[in-house]
């Protein structure tokens, strides 16, 4: 295990050492973002806060995992093969997410908005599909599912490409909708991904949980400039990039069955919006108004219109987060 945390506290530290730096290009560029004039009038005062801060999570991952991918080709033994199938899962969303941070900055379309939602889900199933088709293709043990009380894992065939694809895409949107109050996205993640490096480290996938806590010092280090008042705003290049590789590596230790308790809060905000538009379409079919179940969806504005401080939501979060995480890891241990 030292190895693994080793390098999530190298990562850390070299990602904040360029953070700064980004920032300031970042500024100097005008990649600020815009705040949708629903948002809680809170938020209005963040308008212009560069975004795109995913970059500082997604580019230190990406180095330091492909040096240790490329120093075993020279005949070192410093991390396995299997991470490329994250890597690439990182960098297929974060370019997606990239663009679509760039339309909403820049684009012709109405402010604050990115690429059409249509052709952005249609990218999510193309790029989920082939990620699911790497991971059925290769060894046995990845198409399995693990059950808490089962000692042997199930394999569960040609199933699992559909049930893997519906995971990329559900928790690449659920930390894509969670990205909207300082350090809340950010921390569930880094939550989510060490209670799976824990998972991956017991099951003898280090090579996994290296890669793991390399995204958890990648996030704290984003942190260290997204804690309130911010920064750095994620952005869709971090949010829409973290949430598939997270569900990816939950696939790839065969613990997926458990990536909706690690990662509760997620499922929490992505329900919270499918309840509230369900709910309006139907109530305005049936009764000519649509009616709303809360004040504001995703669940954290919700909380926030009802009286909550932004650092209370977050920190209320938070803490549901990692006891969602204790509970996740104690039944991967059953």
């Amino acid at each position: 295990m030292a190895y693994p945390l080793t390098l999530g506290a190298i990562t850390f530290f070299l990602a904040v050492i360029w953070g700064r730096p980004l920032i300031n290009w970042l500024i100097r560029n005008e990649m600020g973002k815009k705040i949708r004039v629903e948002e809680p009038g809170s938020h209005q005062m963040k308008m212009g806060t560069p975004t795109m801060g995913g970059l500082m999570v997604i580019l230190p991952v990406i180095i330091i995992t492909g040096l240790l991918n490329f120093a075993n080709l020279l005949g070192f033994n410093l991390i396995g093969q299997s991470v490329l199938v994250p890597m690439g899962t990182l960098v297929a969303f974060g370019i997606l997410g990239l663009i679509d941070d760039l339309e909403g900055i820049r684009g012709s379309r109405v402010v604050g908005e990115g690429i059409m939602a249509r052709t952005k889900a249609s990218w999510q199933v193309i790029f989920a599909l082939i990620i699911a088709v790497l991971l059925y293709i290769g060894p046995t043990e990845l198409r399995s599912v693990a059950i808490p009380g089962i000692p042997q894992k199930i394999n569960i065939g040609i199933l699992y490409i559909g049930v893997a694809a519906f995971l990329i895409v559900g928790f690449s949107n659920a930390v894509n909708l969670t990205d909207g109050l300082d350090g809340l996205a950010g921390s569930l993640a880094a939550v989510a991904y060490a209670c799976y490096g824990v998972i991956a480290y017991l099951q003898g996938q280090v090579w996994l949980a290296a890669f793991c806590f390399t995204m958890v010092g990648a996030l704290l280090a984003f942190l260290w400039f997204n804690a309130h008042p911010a920064e750095l705003f994620m952005g869709d290049v971090g949010s829409l990039a973290i949430g598939g590789t997270l569900a990816v590596v939950a696939l790839m230790t065969g613990q997926w069955l458990l990536l909706p308790i690690v990662g509760a809060m997620f499922v929490a905000e992505a329900l919270s919006v499918t309840i509230q538009v369900s709910w309006f379409k139907f109530t305005k079919r049936r009764y000519g108004e649509g009616r709303r179940v809360f004040k504001m969806s995703p669940l954290h504005y919700h909380f926030e219109l009802k009286g909550w401080s932004e650092t209370q939501v977050m920190q209320r979060f938070f803490l549901c987060g990692i006891l969602a995480g204790m509970l996740g890891v104690a039944l991967a241990l059953i």
